[in-house]
């Protein structure tokens, strides 16, 4: 996995937005993604230095609709909590830094 297509993009819910007072950012990404990989990326692409990672995956909510038929009502995702060392800038998701 190229490590450019690791994050898709910021989780915008109000504990989240009250947590970049503290250098703390929600970031959603891909399935595959492991906290080396993100903090690969955001070393590599944002320049900010990642301090501590931690995983929140939410499983999919499946209801029965019967004859073998299910509907899907809250889909899989994996979001990563990352808290910025104190040294490091703030992250800005808008600046994607090309090599």
């Amino acid at each position: 996995m190229h490590l450019s297509t690791v994050i898709i993009g910021p989780v915008v819910t109000e504990k989240a937005e009250g947590q970049k007072a503290q250098k703390t950012y929600v970031l959603q990404v891909r399935q595959e993604a492991t906290k080396i990989d993100v903090k690969n990326a955001l070393k590599t692409y944002y320049d900010v230095e990642a301090g501590s990672i931690r995983v929140l995956r939410t499983r999919p909510k499946v209801r029965l609709l019967g004859q073998g038929k299910t509907l899907e009502k809250r889909h899989r995702t994996k979001r990563m909590m990352v808290t910025l060392s104190k040294k490091s800038k703030a992250l800005d998701l808008t600046i994607f830094r090309v090599n």
